[in-house]
């Protein structure tokens, strides 16, 4: 069981975040009037998710990132109820809203994500002086999720650089061009999808040879872990000698809000409890298979957690 050392502290930093609003409709239609059986708001966000699952797991946290003045109600209150530190940016106006129209009827998930809010370069500058306070008193960092519209790519960049000279360990959990931007900074670890390394590499990877042959490369530039996540596949924790496939059971998939990011935490929870590469793949996988267990973001209980890591299959990928 992993045991959190209580004296460090992680930021994690969602330069994107929104209200996760799942809505039920038995056997939706487009172009049709359809009724809702029942509706979920959640504060929401890659990093916000990140630190709620570290929170539950029993680590300190803090929050950063740009956040609407208007909507932030919820936040305020998963903050608070989850014992998260609050130092996002507010901005003018709202957060986004991303809806997922759950079918159990036809076993059918829509998504329908609205843009973001677009942060000013004095925001931007406020955000880059609530990270360097961060430096005092966190050693862990996380950047999750996707860039505000009109930011610079290499906003991850820009921000894991002066971090990583400072000696703190930095996670990073984006795709595309944020995701190829940000590599330069030499995060620690970065946890990619097959397809979205398949893409920042320009390449297909066909195989899990391949992939951590890929990810291989990606390590002799300077990233320590790589963890490629595969659906209903597991997933591949990669490291400089080592690679691992996590396979876990079949599981009752109520809802895959917060999947990812559930394993970006039982990782980070997991290095931090000193636990070997093998031993984070089974908790990382263990905290994913909780969250689509769950309506919207969120955990079972721990007990039931470190239950599920005994169900997880893992095999050493040579």
């Amino acid at each position: 069981m992993t045991h959190p050392p209580r004296t460090q502290r992680i930021a994690t930093v969602t330069l994107n975040p929104a209200i996760d609003q799942t809505v039920s409709i038995p056997n939706f239609q487009a172009d049709a009037v359809n009724r809702v059986a029942w509706k979920q708001d959640d504060a929401g966000g890659k990093g916000v998710n990140v630190a709620s699952f570290l929170a539950e797991a029993g680590h300190k946290v803090s929050v950063t990132g740009f956040l609407g003045r208007e909507n932030n109600a919820l936040f305020k209150v998963l903050f608070q109820q989850k014992g998260i530190d609050d130092h996002f940016v507010n901005l003018p106006g709202e957060t986004r809203v991303n809806i997922k129209i759950v079918d159990d009827a036809q076993g059918q998930v829509t998504d329908i994500n609205y843009p973001g809010q677009s942060p000013t370069h004095l925001d931007v500058d406020g955000l880059r002086n609530v990270v360097h306070a961060l430096t005092g008193s966190c050693d862990w960092f996380v950047f999750s999720g996707s860039v505000p519209a009109g930011l610079s790519t290499n906003i991850y960049d820009e921000l894991i650089g002066p971090l990583k000279a400072q000696g703190k360990t930095v996670i990073l959990d984006t795709s595309g061009d944020a995701l190829r931007f940000g590599l330069p900074a030499k995060p620690d670890l970065i946890k990619p999808n097959r397809v979205e390394l398949e893409e920042v590499l320009n390449t297909r990877l066909e195989s899990h040879g391949a992939i951590v042959a890929a990810a291989r490369e990606l390590i002799d530039s300077g990233i320590r872990y790589v963890v490629v996540s595969m659906g209903g596949d597991g997933a591949l924790f990669i490291d400089r000698t080592q690679a691992f496939h996590a396979q876990p059971p079949a599981v009752e998939i109520k809802s895959t809000v917060g999947a990812g990011d559930a394993m970006v935490a039982g990782t980070v929870a997991g290095l931090l409890g000193g636990e070997s590469l093998r031993a984070c793949a089974t908790l990382a996988t263990a905290f994913s298979m909780g969250a689509l267990g769950q309506i919207g973001p969120r955990l079972p209980p721990m007990e039931q957690i470190h239950a599920m890591r005994h169900l997880v299959t893992v095999q050493e990928v040579r």
